[in-house]
C-alpha cells in the first residue's frame, strides 16, 4: 500500500481503558488495542498535522492474557485511594498503517511532499519513534521496530473461526480530521480472524457520538517546518 509503514510493538504490560470500567476509578483493558491506541503509536513515531494516519491492520503475536494490580492513583486534592486496574500483560502486535494527505487542512497545502513524510516516516520508525512509545495508558511503556506483516508465528495464527470483541470504542473524531467543530468518539464490533483484525476507517463507523464542541487548532508557515526543512534539520544532526 502507498506510504506504507508495518511494525512491531511490544511491551510488558498494556492498558486498553473500556470505558464502562472507569466508574469508581477503577480500570480494565479491552482484550486487544483500540484503533485510536494504534493510531496515537503511528503518531508518536512520526506526526504532522498536514497527514492523518490510517491504521489498517493489527495482528495479535501473543495469547491474551491479563493481570490486575492495586494502583494509588495520584490525587492532588490529597487522599490514599486504592484503585484495582486490570493489565494486558506482555503484549505483541504487528501493524500495518498508511497516511494520506489532510483535506480538512489547506492551510498546511506547502508541506504536502509525499516522498519526504515516507521517507521522514520510515526513519522515524528505524529510530524507534520521534516520541515515547506507550501501549494506552503512560504507564505501559513500548518499543517498535520495522517488521514485515505476516511475518513469524502468532499464537492464534490457526485458530478456528471468529473471534468477537463486541462493542468497542473505535476512536475520537477532531475538527481538524473531520471539518466539524466538535470532539466525537465511534463505536464498532471488531472481528479476529486468525490472530488479525482488519479495521474500518473512521469515516466507516455508523455509530458515533458527540462528546463536546471544539475548534481545530491554526496551523500555516509560522508554527510548522515543512517537510524538506525538516528532513534538512534530520539530516544536520538535529
Amino acid at each position: 500500500m502507498r506510504n506504507a509503514i508495518e511494525f512491531d510493538v511490544f511491551g510488558d504490560y498494556a492498558l486498553f481503558t473500556d470505558p464502562l470500567t472507569k466508574m469508581g476509578g477503577e480500570k480494565m483493558s479491552y482484550q486487544v488495542p483500540t484503533y485510536q491506541a494504534l493510531k496515537g503509536i503511528v503518531e508518536s513515531i512520526y506526526w504532522k498535522p498536514t497527514l492523518l494516519m490510517i491504521v489498517d491492520e493489527v495482528r495479535v503475536m501473543n495469547p491474551i492474557r491479563m493481570e490486575s494490580k492495586g494502583i494509588r492513583p495520584i490525587e492532588y486534592g490529597g487522599g490514599n485511594t486504592l484503585a484495582n486496574y486490570t493489565y494486558l500483560r506482555e503484549v505483541h502486535y504487528q501493524v500495518k498503517a498508511h497516511f494520506v494527505f489532510n483535506s480538512h487542512r489547506p492551510d498546511l497545502a506547502f508541506d504536502r511532499n509525499e516522498n519526504k513524510h515516507h521517507n521522514i516516516l520510515k526513519r522515524s520508525l528505524k529510530a524507534g519513534g520521534r516520541r515515547d512509545i506507550f501501549l494506552g495508558a503512560r504507564e505501559c511503556q513500548a518499543y517498535v521496530e520495522p517488521c514485515n506483516f505476516g511475518e513469524g508465528k502468532g499464537f492464534y495464527d490457526n485458530y478456528e473461526g471468529e473471534i468477537h470483541f463486541g462493542t468497542m470504542v473505535h476512536g475520537i473524531n477532531y475538527p481538524d480530521e473531520t471539518g466539524r467543530n466538535q470532539m466525537e468518539v465511534r463505536l464498532w464490533n471488531p472481528i479476529m480472524k486468525n490472530g488479525v483484525i482488519q479495521f474500518i476507517r473512521p469515516d466507516q463507523c455508523e455509530h458515533i457520538r458527540t462528546v463536546s464542541e471544539m475548534s481545530p487548532k491554526h496551523f500555516d508557515q509560522s508554527n510548522v517546518l515543512s517537510a524538506e526543512e525538516l528532513w534538512t534539520h534530520i539530516d544536520g544532526g538535529e
